[in-house]
């Protein structure tokens, strides 16, 4: 329920604070009072988009405040919930906008953006008027109302959630279907290089190491030669050498006293040891570097194997082995694609016929309940003086969809015998507004604690046909809440609180005012709506009467 509304510097409004109450609020003024004013702010502060420039002239910023009762169920906390936003059983909402046109907004204190507003405002209040083109007169929300009425949200569940699998269901096949014909498209390829690559069977890190053992055996083929010709030397001529030296010196010392061969003799003993070290050592190396001539031709032709299928196929040698299992990949999808497909279409055929099902189930509670709206409408209208319209809502076919395989329209006949057309096309002014009041009392049900605005609906209505616009109203209020902006006497009879909205002219600025009424002014400004601008006694002695017939 909307508990206060406080608006400083828009438009033609300094400042303003109204509190309003349960029941019927009724708002009256002469036109260009400043009504729609009111309505225009409230819209503001719930991030309805409206009117560019709102900022009164002369001021910095306008500024808007809005506080809600809610109750400990209202869909409100749901919202706040999800946005992170503090909740409570009040809700205040703060809007500013700046000369430039900057706008920020608040709720309960803390900074939000005019999506959470508007996804508020939907669970927070509703407005009415005969060119509403947001609630009940616009056709496209027809099939809302009448799930609303019909209490079918279980079932709309359902169909989502069908239409949803059934969806993702066939972007599943188309994507495998896609996948499939361009496998299909390189399958002569992928088979030829799976072929290749499992006959190379290439290995990660494998080029790099035939690189390396090739120029290994490339080092050695050129070196082992002249380590051979060393080796030679020092196994033949350089240990034959030192053996006859040796020989022929052992001769001499026996042959004659010392003459100092000793020292020689041990040195060259030292000297063949050695010679005996180096010629294993050579002898080692040569081991190491020996290798089959057939090893290198073979490393060399399987090197140049990877690297020519490498740049065949545009990727490094060392990641042959990885692309051949991405090849490999494909193909096993490619030869299991059409069971997979198989199966998908049949899970595919299963969420089309689980929708179906669902579908029509709903379809079935819309034509049922359809034929209920209809009788409470007709029932509604009798009161507002319109027995002899008709009131149909139907149910066509339409291309299924997230919302089922039914257009839903509400359609009248204003007089007996005259065609049925769409709602808002057939319907007069003062027809539309009584349409639309019944229609909204038949959805009203036990209250969603939505506060319902109704902006001059009474237009073009008088006499006994406003009595029972204003009866409809507050009964409708009962229980709840409901804002009416109202020309009509006997509307504004109707209120249980009254407000006037005036004008006037301050220090040369024109300003609007809302003034609530107590009882005596309120006969006043009702007998000033049934006589004009001058009041006669006879005009008070009527605002009397209305009162006292609704009190």
């Amino acid at each position: 329920m909307l508990r206060t509304l406080e608006i400083r510097d828009m438009l033609i409004i300094d400042h303003l604070e109204l509190s309003f109450q349960a029941g019927l609020n009724v708002l009256t003024g002469e036109t260009g009072a400043g009504k729609s004013i009111l309505l225009d702010s409230l819209g503001f502060v719930l991030g309805w988009r409206g009117r560019a420039e709102l900022v009164r002239q002369g001021a910095a910023q306008g500024e808007v405040l809005a506080e809600f009762d809610l109750s400990e169920d209202h869909p409100a906390h749901a919202i706040l919930d999800e946005a992170g936003l503090p909740g409570g059983e009040t809700l205040l909402l703060r809007r500013i906008n700046t000369a430039e046109g900057r706008k920020t907004a608040w709720i309960n204190d803390r900074r939000c953006s005019g999506e959470v507003l508007r996804a508020l405002s939907a669970t927070l209040l509703e407005l009415h008027g005969q060119h509403d083109d947001r609630g009940l007169l616009n056709p496209r929300g027809h099939r809302s109302i009448l799930d609303e009425f019909a209490q079918s949200s279980d079932l709309l569940a359902e169909v989502r959630r069908c239409w949803n699998a059934a969806h993702t269901a066939q972007k599943t096949v188309e994507a495998t279907r896609a996948a499939l014909d361009a496998v299909r498209a390189e399958e002569e390829f992928l088979r030829h290089a799976v072929a290749e690559l499992n006959q190379l069977k290439p290995e990660k890190g494998e080029d790099e190491m035939l690189d390396t053992q090739r120029r290994q055996m490339q080092g050695a083929e050129r070196v082992r030669g002249d380590i051979v010709r060393a080796h030679s030397l020092i196994t033949e001529s350089a240990e034959a050498s030192m053996a006859d030296a040796q020989r022929w010196l052992d001769g001499v010392r026996d042959l004659t006293d010392d003459i100092g061969l000793d020292a020689p003799m041990a040195a060259l003993s030292r000297a063949m040891i050695e010679l005996g070290e180096a010629q294993d050592g050579v002898a080692q190396i040569l081991d190491a570097l020996d290798f089959n001539p057939l090893d290198l031709e073979a490393c060399e032709e399987r090197l140049f194997a990877l690297r020519a299928l490498a740049r065949k196929h545009d990727v490094q040698p060392d990641e042959l082995a990885t692309y051949g299992d991405h090849l490999r990949e494909k193909l096993l999808a490619l030869d299991a694609g059409d069971q997979n497909l198989a199966e998908q279409e049949a899970a595919l055929a299963a969420a089309r016929a689980a929708y179906d099902v669902a579908a029509a189930a709903l379809s079935d509670r819309r034509h049922q309940r359809a034929a209920v709206l209809d009788s409470a409408v007709m029932t509604e209208l009798a009161p507002l003086k319109m027995e002899r319209a008709v009131f149909k809502t139907d149910v066509t076919t339409a291309e299924p969809g997230p919302e089922g395989i039914d257009n839903i329209a509400f359609t009248v006949a204003t007089n007996p015998g005259a065609p049925s057309g769409a709602l808002n096309k057939i319907a007069s002014g003062g027809e539309l507004s009584r349409f639309l009041l019944a229609l909204k009392v038949c959805l009203r049900g036990d209250g969603d604690g939505k506060t319902l605005i109704f902006d001059e609906i009474d237009r073009g209505v008088g006499g006994a046909t406003a009595d029972a616009v204003g009866r409809r109203l507050r009964e409708l209020a009962e229980g709840g809440q409901v804002l009416v902006v109202t020309h009509s006497p006997q509307v504004a009879a109707q209120g249980a609180h009254h407000w006037r909205v005036q004008k006037q002219v301050i220090d040369g600025a024109t300003l609007s005012q809302v003034v609530p009424l107590p009882e005596a002014e309120r006969i006043d400004e009702i007998a000033r709506m049934v006589a004009g601008d001058t009041i006669t006694s006879e005009a008070r002695g009527a605002a009397k009467a209305l009162l006292l017939a609704e009190s």
